[in-house]
């Protein structure tokens, strides 16, 4: 048994190789040079060139060079392998793959995707080859080819969403067309979060509010309830960012207050919703800047679904100073106390546990579709 098979059979060596397999294909920067690492590559260069036929061990090769930043040399082994005289069309595949791998990390978008096309021809529709064709097409802002990707991968949550950037490219010039293209999204995916919340996001440009009440009630049946609470952001964000003067731009909730034409269609669709905290919580917010009574009766309800949602009894804490004779150094630190805590990140991944303060369709970090929630309990 010579050295190669035995690093590969034992499971040290499987161990090592599989770590770094991981690490070729992760967007987060270059795996630690280690001394066995260096060895391995100086070892495992000396068995290539005693075994110049072995096209997997410069495979191999070419994966520990570009785990630790050498990419020009990785790129310049897939180059020979592919113009290699009689090499199998299945290795060539493969080294086309690995090819775009390598452009990628480098950041040459092109070379990568013309790369990932010829793994295609040679290989078919693979799902490895057609992932990485979906994701650059996305990056690219090539949203037809991404949706088409997409599709291949039988994901039509991430096609649903590719397809409604087609649609936010198309507005406001032509409402039309882009409206097509939300039907397809929401066709393709009828729970596409992202395709409602343009829906409305068009009914508040043109300001028809029936439209808007009309498409929220379909919207809450046809969404996964756990999202709603993005439509009612993504609303809330639009009707700030077109009211609202340049001295306050704040999104924390109950900082803003909705125009009361938008209040008014959005409650007309809760008030009849099935008891839910986060629709109720909303309709709170949204009821904040007309009615504070109602505001606070709404909030109440969403204790009585959990106890222990921070969000609301926070605002109920802000509501009932106004009623407390307080002293103007306690208020003052206790405003202070309420205004850190509505800064805090509200956002959360299910998958990763991710925290962020913005909405995201996608997580950022282990890139599931949908998985964000709100966090409705303060220590998760």
């Amino acid at each position: 048994m010579n050295w190669l098979t035995s690093l590969f059979r034992s499971k040290r060596g499987q161990r090592f190789f599989a770590d770094i397999e991981a690490e070729l294909h992760e967007d987060t920067g270059y795996a630690p040079v280690s001394r066995d690492t260096q060895t391995a590559i100086a070892e495992l260069s000396q068995v290539a060139k005693d075994n110049p036929d072995a096209v997997e061990i410069y495979l191999a090769l070419g994966n520990l060079y570009r785990s630790h930043g050498e990419i020009e040399r990785a790129v310049q082994i897939r180059q020979n392998l592919i113009v290699r005289p009689g090499i199998d069309e299945g290795i060539k595949a493969k080294a086309w793959y690995e090819l775009g791998v390598d452009y990628k990390r480098s950041g040459f978008v092109d070379r990568a995707l013309g790369a990932f096309e010829q793994a295609r021809k040679l290989e078919g529709d693979e799902p490895a080859i057609i992932r990485e064709l979906a994701l650059l097409t996305a990056d690219a802002g090539d949203y037809e080819r991404a949706a088409r990707n997409y599709a291949k991968l039988d994901n039509p949550i991430a096609q649903a969403h590719y397809t409604m950037r087609i649609a936010q490219e198309k507005f406001p010039e032509d409402a039309t067309l882009a409206l097509k293209w939300l039907k397809k999204a929401l066709k393709t995916y009828p729970g596409s979060i992202e395709a409602w919340r343009e829906r409305l996001l068009y009914d508040m440009r043109e300001k028809d509010w029936t439209a808007l009440s009309k498409h929220l009630d379909k919207a809450l049946v046809q969404v996964e309830p756990a999202l709603a609470f993005i439509l009612f952001e993504g609303i809330i964000a639009a009707d700030l960012a077109e009211h609202s003067d340049d001295s306050f731009k704040s999104d924390l909730p109950f900082q803003y207050h909705p125009q009361e034409a938008l209040s008014q269609a959005v409650l007309k669709v809760l008030e009849k919703a099935e008891p839910d905290l986060l629709t109720q919580f909303y309709a709170a917010w949204m009821a904040w800047g007309q009615n504070k009574e109602e505001s606070r009766k709404w909030l109440e309800r969403t204790l009585v679904l959990n106890q222990d949602f921070w969000p609301a009894r926070l605002e109920l804490l802000a509501i009932s100073m106004d009623d407390q004779p307080l002293s103007p150094a306690f208020r003052q630190q206790l405003e202070f106390f309420i205004q850190r805590a509505r800064k805090l990140k509200r956002f959360v991944c299910r998958k990763c546990g991710l925290k962020r303060e913005q909405i995201f369709f996608e997580c950022p970090r282990c890139h599931s579709w949908h998985s964000i929630s709100y966090r409705a309990v303060i220590n998760k």
